[in-house]
């Protein structure tokens, strides 16, 4: 696993991201040193190593920089291919890889934070100039097109949760996320049926007696 990680100034300069406290911001460094190369963190454990908490993670989840993936807070890294650039001679899966897949449905996880270099590249160091260099001598492969996002339909997302046994109401799905206009935090949706296992996984987290009318309180 690479021993270095970056964070792009896209992100970390955005408004979006200078207007959660700080406690959060100070997470989202924290998840991306601890990340694997494909971008996915036990947050858990990081939490309780740097005095973080749940809410901070919520925040950034809330607001499409993370995406939880499962009750022990398995968290994938949202812009991780924008952040870092990662040799394929030095790029390790993640022990969490099918589950990236299973609950991207193979259509959110973009991995052109990995490229092919040549035997004399291999000696460039990640964080270093020479890196754009890097991509010129990439092959002209291109990466298959991701289908095009329709939003499903209050029947698709009410068989869907019935399938997984799941509390989330699908009138409510839809309405959160056609005010939202289809947008996780300012990234278009790519798979609805991730974004509601996502909501299934707050929805569990959540306890039953919290209310108000924080950003992250997806459902009631």
């Amino acid at each position: 696993m690479a021993e270095r990680r970056m964070f792009a100034k896209s992100v970390i300069g955005s408004a979006r991201f200078l207007r959660m406290p700080s406690t959060s911001r100070l997470l989202y460094y924290d998840l991306g040193m601890q990340a694997d190369d494909d971008g996915i963190v036990e947050a858990f454990s990081v939490i309780r190593t740097t005095g973080a908490t749940e809410d901070d993670l919520r925040v950034l989840a809330s607001k499409g920089f993370v995406t939880v993936m499962n009750d022990d807070l398995v968290t994938y890294i949202t812009d991780w291919s924008k952040n870092n650039y990662i040799q394929n001679d030095r790029y390790r899966p993640s022990i969490y890889k099918e589950l990236l897949v299973k609950i991207a449905n193979a259509s959110t996880v973009d991995t052109e934070c990995i490229h092919a270099v040549s035997e004399m590249d291999t000696q460039v160091r990640l964080g270093k100039d020479r890196l754009g260099k890097g991509r010129e001598s990439e092959g002209a492969a291109k990466r298959p097109t991701r289908p095009r996002f329709l939003p499903p339909t209050v029947e698709q997302v009410a068989e869907y949760v019935k399938q997984r046994g799941s509390r989330v109401d699908p009138q409510g799905f839809i309405d959160f996320y056609e005010a939202k206009g289809w947008l996780i935090g300012k990234t278009p949706m790519r798979d609805w049926k991730a974004a509601c296992r996502n909501a299934e996984s707050w929805e569990r987290w959540n306890k039953a007696e919290q209310k108000g009318g924080a950003e992250d309180d997806y459902w009631k």
